[in-house]
């Protein structure tokens, strides 16, 4: 059985994002994305060789649940949420992504050229990828936290630290896709 809704609007994710910050603010506790793979690494043993992995992850094993969550919520609001309509993108959008030889979706979320295994298995694939995730890797300690801990815990704590991550990671996005992508592409 398929229940199908329509898209919904953003401010009610919003709320409901704000209302978990609530809660967490209340409990003490804080939230991101990064910390948890922290805490994988460390449960599998990263800690024995590695001091940045020598916590205890107990504390921390809460904060699985927001991963599992974001599996789950996406696999729902794929097979039950989505009314399977066709992502449709801008004009403009669509002239650039032929501009650099990138496929157009098709109602997909993502284009083969970048998000297919045909384009990780090659060599620019791969570099883009190991580069990326080295960089996150270590910018990920070096700014304290993700994106996620940043634009949500982060700022909703008053952080000045926080504000100054998203605001970089904002700039670095905008470089990333106005100079660095066509460069790759």
């Amino acid at each position: 059985m398929d229940f199908v809704f329509d898209t919904w609007h953003w401010s009610i994710s919003g709320f409901l994002i704000g209302c978990c910050m609530l809660l967490l603010i209340y409990f003490g506790k804080t939230f991101g994305m990064s910390s948890n793979l922290r805490t994988v690494c460390s449960i599998f043993g990263a800690g024995k060789k590695i001091d940045f992995f020598k916590f205890d992850w107990r504390e921390q094993k809460w904060n699985l649940a927001v991963v599992v969550g974001a599996m789950l919520g996406g696999y729902f609001a794929t097979h039950f949420l989505s009314s399977g309509s066709i992502l449709e993108l801008n004009p403009k959008t669509i002239s650039l992504l032929n501009e650099l030889n990138i496929d157009i979706p098709n109602g997909k979320l993502v284009p083969d050229a970048l998000f297919s295994w045909e384009a990780v298995l090659t060599v620019k694939g791969f570099l883009v990828l190991f580069l990326g995730g080295m960089l996150i890797g270590f910018g990920t300690p070096y700014a304290g936290g993700c994106t996620s801990g940043h634009a949500i815990t982060g700022l909703s704590n008053l952080q000045l630290p926080s504000l100054i991550a998203v605001i970089g990671f904002f700039i670095g996005g905008l470089v990333a896709v106005h100079y660095i992508i066509p460069l790759i592409f």
